[in-house]
């Protein structure tokens, strides 16, 4: 009997709980998907281009022939191996994306990595229908591109603004991942206004939706079965998902299209400026009360900002009235600027706030940018340390925004500081440097006879030396 005693409680409690569980379970209101994805399927595309390359055999891991094409597509936009001419093979590789139609008459929108290159492109709609399509241009600065196929009454999708999505809100991908066709995969916005490595120009909408080869191009749609972003990249260690997804929002989808399709190109504004993030140290420094801004580490000769009289060292506050909170917040709203357009900036200058009246230019090319940037590197020489500028190839591979190179060092000061040739130095004291001027004015206010710590980049690698600085 105390036996029975003792157990009618627990059983009663898990009857309890048991209930109070199905109960919970049957209120919840999880996501429903299958109506966003009924209605826009149809509208949904694979896209597949065939590209002439020249392969290297020897050289490269990627290149394997027992690699699949769509894998060895997909890994070797990371890859940039110094092929020998003599062992180069040109073959054709197909490449498979995903792309969306939003006119009824063909013009669809896919990623420019998964077309450029292409002698031929095709789309394969979700009844297995396939039309020959044109490419209508393409932005390699947003990685985006517009196709054209020949068509009326074509199905397709909505647009909404991703201004309005909010962190934790529900979002779905439909694509063509590793070539299943129109495969489904939901999750949930992680973070807006990204800015990733050497994507100036693109506000990216970070999800945790599972993305992977050939969904490169398909639309992000949210609960309304709107599209409100272009799923354009992953981080990834590994080659697959590991929960961190990128897309491009509609807001730069939208104006990438009406560009490409009345212009065949895009124009963007420009204004001539090399910027960083204000932290915490660097807001103390300027008389700020907290971070905020984007400070100017570099004025380009001949820029819009160098003839509006903007100077290194200003912090932007504002640009068009608008407030720029993290330095990844400016050039996006630049680049959305039309030529000519004259522009108020809000910035702060020896603790004083001041307005600087900016005619906004086009942003040149690519390499047009990169010959302006191509100034007469500088040397200066402090206690048997020669140093240089360093040029935007080790800015970008590094993610610095500044910084000096070690050209020569004598071996008495190798030994007693352990500085070596080649390495970057971007740091003196906690404090940043951007430029060899900038190094030797930091050395002169240190003073001689005294140690400071170099915050340097050996083999990418971060690492902290405490020199004393001698004549």
């Amino acid at each position: 009997m105390r036996i029975k005693l003792n157990a009618a409680p627990q059983l009663l409690f898990f009857i309890l709980t048991l209930s109070f569980s199905s109960n919970v379970f049957s209120q919840t209101n999880l996501p429903d998907f299958t109506s966003v994805v009924e209605k826009n399927i149809p509208a949904v595309v694979i896209v597949n281009a065939t590209k002439q390359v020249k392969n290297n055999f020897n050289n490269s891991p990627f290149n394997s022939p027992d690699i699949p094409d769509d894998l060895r597509d997909y890994f070797g936009r990371f890859f940039d191996p110094k092929n020998n001419n003599n062992n180069q093979i040109e073959r054709q590789m197909p490449s498979v994306g995903s792309g969306f139609i939003l006119t009824s008459d063909g013009y669809i929108m896919t990623n420019n990595h998964v077309v450029s290159d292409s002698i031929e492109i095709s789309i394969t709609l979700s009844d297995e229908t396939v039309l020959e399509a044109k490419l209508i241009g393409s932005d390699s600065r947003s990685d985006l591109a517009l196709l054209k196929v020949d068509g009326k009454d074509l199905p397709i999708v909505s647009v909404a603004t991703a201004d309005n999505l909010k962190v934790g809100e529900w979002v779905l991908a439909i694509g063509s991942p590793f070539g299943f066709s129109h495969t489904v995969t939901a999750g949930i916005v992680s973070g807006k206004q990204r800015k990733l490595p050497n994507e100036s120009y693109v506000p990216y909408i970070q999800t945790d939706v599972a993305i992977n080869p050939g969904n490169s191009g398909g639309p992000l749609f949210n609960l309304s079965g709107d599209v409100v972003g272009v799923n354009a990249q992953i981080y990834t260690r590994t080659g697959g998902f590991m929960g961190v997804s990128f897309a491009i929002p509609s807001e730069t989808m939208l104006d990438v299209f009406s560009q490409l399709k009345d212009e065949g190109k895009v124009t963007r504004g420009w204004l001539g400026v090399f910027i960083q993030e204000v932290d915490k140290n660097l807001a103390k420094s300027f008389g700020m009360d907290k971070p905020t801004g984007a400070v100017i580490a570099k004025v380009l000769k001949d820029s819009p900002a160098s003839k509006s009289g903007l100077k290194q060292g200003d912090v932007i506050l504002k640009f068009n009235g608008e407030t720029i909170k993290k330095s990844g917040d400016l050039p996006p709203l630049v680049g959305m600027t039309k030529v000519n357009a004259k522009v108020k900036v809000e910035i702060l200058r020896n603790n004083q706030n001041l307005n600087v009246f900016v005619r906004i230019e086009e942003l040149p090319a690519e390499e047009d940018i990169a010959s302006i940037q191509q100034e007469k590197i500088k040397k200066t020489q402090m206690s048997g340390i020669t140093v240089s500028d360093i040029n935007d190839v080790t800015k970008r591979e590094l993610n610095i925004y500044g910084g000096v190179r070690v050209d020569e060092v004598t071996s008495q000061q190798s030994n007693n500081s352990g500085i070596k040739i080649d390495d970057i130095i971007t740091h003196i004291n906690n404090e940043p440097i951007y430029n060899t001027q900038d190094f030797q004015s930091k050395i002169k206010d240190i003073g001689i006879s005294n140690y400071a710590n170099f915050l340097i980049y050996r083999n990418s690698n971060p690492l902290y030396l405490a020199i004393k600085i001698s004549k």
